[in-house]
């Protein structure tokens, strides 16, 4: 389980190094919300961004977008509502990202593996907004 953490927490490092990049303000990482959490919210320009972080060592048994099925898709717009809520945020333009993270599958472990390909999908599913 610590090697799944690991990456998880290297991927949303490696996403919100690449937003920042495109000129993303990052407002939060892992925000704790209801019994899950939001893995990056960030500003695009006057939009507030929720991103949806997906990692994996390699594309062997799949894109990691592929992962960011019907429910999953619900639960990011859920915990993203209640955000809005309760930081008063109904005004705000709102949509939801997915960013991908794929290391190098070259026999190293995820900590020495450089280089990752990193996908961003803006808007990448419908919300309630």
């Amino acid at each position: 389980m610590a090697s799944r953490d690991t990456l998880g927490r290297r991927g949303e490092d490696e996403a919100a190094k690449y937003l920042r990049g495109i000129g993303y303000r990052i407002l939060s990482v892992r925000e704790r919300v209801l019994r899950g959490d939001i893995d990056i919210i960030a500003l695009d320009e006057r939009t507030v961004v929720f991103v949806e972080v997906r990692s994996r060592s390699d594309t062997a048994h799949g894109h990691p977008a592929e992962t960011v099925g019907y429910q999953k898709q619900r639960r990011v717009a859920e915990l993203a509502n209640v955000y809005i809520r309760r930081n008063r945020l109904e005004d705000c333009h709102v949509r939801i990202d997915v960013v991908t993270v794929t290391f190098s599958d070259t026999g190293q472990s995820v900590a020495e593996s450089d280089k990752p390909i990193v996908e961003h999908f803006q808007n990448a599913f419908d919300s309630p907004w």
